[in-house]
């Protein structure tokens, strides 16, 4: 595994691979890896000739009341992970080394961000598509991974590659849970004891609201409130929202049809989770 830190080495790397013709598969991290990210890594290594793993905490996807400097890193621990896994190239370029000066040109996403956690994360999924644009041309992948976990950004990614014609394929890997249903999350450490074991009741209420409707409702609000219910009554989180949305274009529904998505976020003392549970027609 080659660890590259400039981006004139990653393109000098990426033009000597292409000349031999090698499918290339790019997971995009900001690091912190977990055992979600271990099942982007593995997938990518089955489906191509080479991986490349980037880790880069994305200044420009933190809110002004958004704590940067005390994103969790650990770079030796996510090098051994990638290792492990069978990276080829592991990115890990500096702030200054992706964005040397003040960019002239910046991008604004207007459809799919103003519900979900992009509701209240103004500007997050600009900074989200700068930076994927910026890796896509650097790496000119085949195919680019993504957890389903955060559903939001597979949608927002999907409208980046369709609308600016990118020659790659996204990949949506299901989200990897622990033994009792809870998403695996770098925000899970953060839980108290009482928390952690609350914390499978999101996944739970999930599942509740799919069981509803395919026993045929078909109102929508009638599943988030049960899926509210559950969660305040059994836990001690404040719920941020439950929402019930067309998928992947993130719009509202009024009648339980075709392809959605059912999305929830809870606040804990130390820790906000999210998960989702996504269903497509046959």
């Amino acid at each position: 595994m080659k660890v590259v830190n400039t981006i004139t080495e990653l393109q000098e790397l990426i033009k000597h691979e292409k000349s031999q013709h090698h499918s290339i598969g790019l997971v995009p991290t900001m690091g912190f890896l977990h055992e979600g990210h271990r099942a982007l890594l593995k997938r990518a290594r089955q489906e191509n000739e080479m991986i490349v793993l980037s880790v880069f905490v994305n200044p420009l996807q933190f809110g002004p009341n958004e704590d940067l400097a005390n994103y969790p890193r650990d770079f030796d621990r996510d090098q051994k992970v990638a290792e492990e896994v069978g990276v080829d190239i592991l990115f890990h370029p500096s702030v200054q080394e992706m964005y040397p000066n003040e960019l002239s040109i910046t991008m604004q996403v207007h459809k799919r961000t103003n519900v979900l956690c992009g509701k209240s994360r103004p500007g997050h999924f600009d900074g989200v598509v700068t930076v994927l644009t910026k890796l896509f041309h650097l790496v000119q992948p085949n195919k680019v991974y993504f957890g389903k976990k955060d559903a939001q950004q597979v949608a927002v990614v999907d409208s980046l590659v369709n609308d600016l014609n990118f020659p790659l394929q996204i990949v949506a890997v299901d989200t990897v849970r622990e033994h009792d249903g809870l998403a695996k999350s770098s925000r899970n450490v953060y839980l108290t004891e009482e928390e952690r074991a609350q914390a499978p009741i999101l996944y739970r209420s999930l599942q509740r609201g799919l069981e509803l409707i395919r026993t045929g409702e078909k109102n929508p609000e009638s599943v988030i409130s049960c899926i509210a219910d559950m969660i305040h009554a059994e836990t001690t989180g404040e719920v941020d929202y439950v929402s019930m949305l067309s998928y992947p274009n993130l719009e509202k529904v009024e009648l339980i049809n075709g392809d959605y998505i059912i999305a929830l976020a809870v606040k804990f003392s130390k820790a906000r989770l999210i998960d989702n549970v996504i269903f497509k027609q046959e």
